[in-house]
């Protein structure tokens, strides 16, 4: 049988960007991300949620933090350079990126937008992502997932 690939991954191994791929047990429904780093033997710090947000531009940008800590919206709307954002509305994230919630990847979204990681991430010398599916998450540099999206790093959060 081959080897289960989701986009994410196809995306990695197109641009010769090395990852580990993880694989986790979820039930029926998705679980939250310090739950996936708990499964996935990984620090929360250095698993990193991927949420999407419109300015008052109404231009759509991606975020991505620490699963353990929430999206702070006035650091981010100052990082993205708008007035304000607000968080899409979950029925929006698989139009507007191709992923369904708790499967949204900041890689291989239908369209490019600015991405902006919360500037822990380079504290780490792995950082793992969703694959793109729930049950998936790879692990790679913050470097390469950075030059990948076009990404920058700002302060855009705070503990829960």
């Amino acid at each position: 049988m081959a080897e289960f690939k989701t986009n994410v991954m196809r995306v990695l191994e197109q641009k010769k960007i090395g990852y580990t791929a993880h694989e986790y047990d979820h039930g029926d429904e998705a679980v939250d991300g310090v739950t996936v780093a708990k499964i996935c033997g990984q620090d929360p710090g250095q698993v990193f949620k991927t949420l999407v947000a419109q300015g008052a531009s109404k231009k759509i940008y991606v975020f991505a933090i620490p699963v353990a800590m929430k999206l702070e919206l006035k650091k981010a709307a100052k990082a993205a350079g708008e007035k304000s954002v607000a968080m899409v509305h979950v029925s929006e994230i698989n139009g507007l990126t191709g992923y369904v919630r708790g499967g949204c990847s900041p890689i291989g979204m239908k369209k490019k937008y600015t991405t902006i990681y919360h500037c822990t991430m380079t504290d780490y010398e792995t950082v793992m992502v969703s694959a793109g599916k729930i049950g998936y998450q790879v692990e790679l540099s913050p470097a390469d997932l950075i030059k990948l999206t076009g990404g920058k790093t700002a302060d855009i959060a705070s503990e829960e």
